[in-house]
């Protein structure tokens, strides 16, 4: 049997188990990619929330990296939950220290439940050191907002926070429309000089927990097993809302994706 690629996740544990490392291992493993990961934060959360949650010593986050990437070197790696802007500071040093390529970077910054998961000075270090490096930067509407300083609710408006991304130095950014008003769930892919529009029809339901950290992990791992860049969205997409469609109504809050889906 052939070794399989490796995907690497840099983010933040939930102990609900519907996002974070938690979500980015389960998709590796879907896709039969091997999963490692570096631990940012441990949160304390379930379906309904986030009690509580702690960053991770940089001299940890570090070591993790390093003793993963000596043995275990990533084809794709994605990030997520970073807390705070020594953490991006210090993820961004390995990255370019170690010269990772296929980096997704999903800009997690509140989840699901609405509790916030970083720090305010977080924002600026994401923008300004991590957004260059990605090949993929993932915002939903709230985190492109912040990121690009401007307000974005219509899909006008999300290509030009895409482009905006893309001027900024990532190679691709991809703004998720989940919160959009309407019948459709549109997503904008914008790449290099090309866009391309994604839409789905608008599922109602509360079963959305981890969304982003799924279909970011989905398109590392497609990456990581040589598909091409808007190919890897468009099936990362495809799957997402698949496994939306088919959550387990696990919880008495913001439930789940299967990530068990076909």
């Amino acid at each position: 049997m052939a070794a399989p690629p490796i995907a690497l996740t840099i983010a933040g544990s939930d102990s609900g188990g519907g996002a974070g490392i938690q979500a980015d291992l389960k998709t590796f493993q879907h896709f039969r990619v091997f999963g490692t990961s570096v631990i940012t934060a441990v949160t304390a959360q379930n379906t309904r929330g986030v009690a509580g949650w702690l960053a991770m010593p940089v001299s940890l986050i570090e070591a993790q990296f390093d003793a993963v990437v000596d043995d275990l070197r990533p084809a794709a790696t994605k990030t997520g939950m970073l807390a705070d802007a020594s953490i991006v500071e210090a993820v961004v040093s390995g990255i370019r220290r170690r010269a990772l390529s296929s980096l997704i970077v999903d800009p997690v910054m509140v989840a699901a439940s609405g509790d916030p998961l970083l720090e305010r000075d977080t924002v600026s270090a994401l923008r300004e050191l991590l957004v260059p490096l990605a090949t993929l930067v993932t915002p939903n509407l709230a985190e492109a907002e912040l990121l690009v300083g401007e307000t974005v609710r219509d899909v006008d408006a999300m290509e030009r926070a895409g482009r905006t991304l893309v001027a900024r130095g990532a190679t691709a950014a991809l703004i998720k429309g989940g919160h959009l008003v309407g019948d459709a769930a549109i997503d904008v892919l914008v790449h290099g000089d090309r866009v391309r529009v994604f839409s789905h029809p608008r599922l109602e339901t509360r079963h959305t927990h981890g969304t982003g950290c799924t279909l970011s992990s989905a398109i590392a791992a497609q990456l990581a097993l040589g598909l091409e860049l808007e190919r890897a969205v468009e099936l990362s997409i495809d799957w997402v809302h698949r496994a939306i469609a088919s959550a387990p109504a696990l919880g008495g809050g913001h439930g789940p994706l299967n990530h068990w889906s076909d």
